[in-house]
């Protein structure tokens, strides 16, 4: 069976990840895909769950990105492009790097927007209450913003709508422009 590809969709919330993500698993250049919603993951924790933007979070928001990670790695060995939608940011992507390396090709792309933009998008969310949601939206943004070497992954949702880049990150992907690693040799997909 033809081995699949993963696209890693992130970046803080109000940049149009879910929005972009689905219409990118809606247009993809083959003929199986799937749009893998990290949150979702959230919604499986039963007992012990802690709110992901709280401190003492960082350990259940790395098991659950794994297992996100390892349901997009199954679909991937089946063939299909996954377009994978969540908050990954590079604090957590050494078990996605380790994956490019050793299992798939994964391109990662970062929306971002103006701060302006990304607080007017997000704080129509009611998903805590406004004055929290203000204040975890404007950290997000923040750390969204010193991104090093993955500079060069962002794509910049302000202006744009989400079919243009929906389509622009098609065209990245052909351009493999945003692979998350290099594979290495010996790879499958070399």
């Amino acid at each position: 069976m033809e081995q699949g590809r993963m696209i890693l969709i992130t970046g803080s919330p109000g940049t149009g990840k879910t929005t972009v993500a689905s219409l990118a698993a809606q247009q993809s250049d083959f003929a199986r895909s799937v749009h893998l919603r990290v949150d979702a993951f959230f919604g499986f924790l039963s007992k012990g769950a802690i709110l992901p933007q709280i401190a003492g979070s960082q350990r259940q928001n790395r098991i659950v990105l794994e297992a996100a990670l390892e349901a997009a790695k199954r679909y991937v060995r089946g063939g299909y492009e996954v377009v994978v939608d969540g908050v990954v940011g590079p604090w957590f992507l050494e078990p996605w790097v380790q994956a490019a390396r050793s299992c798939c090709e994964i391109h990662y792309i970062v929306l971002r927007a103006s701060k302006a933009e990304t607080m007017r998008r997000a704080l129509g969310r009611r998903k805590l209450d406004s004055k929290t949601n203000a204040e975890l939206v404007e950290t997000m943004w923040g750390q969204w913003n010193a991104l090093g070497r993955y500079e060069q992954n962002v794509i910049d949702t302000t202006e744009i709508s989400a079919a243009k880049c929906a389509a622009s990150i098609q065209e990245a992907v052909r351009a493999k422009s945003h692979l998350l690693a290099p594979l290495q040799p010996g790879s499958p997909l070399e």
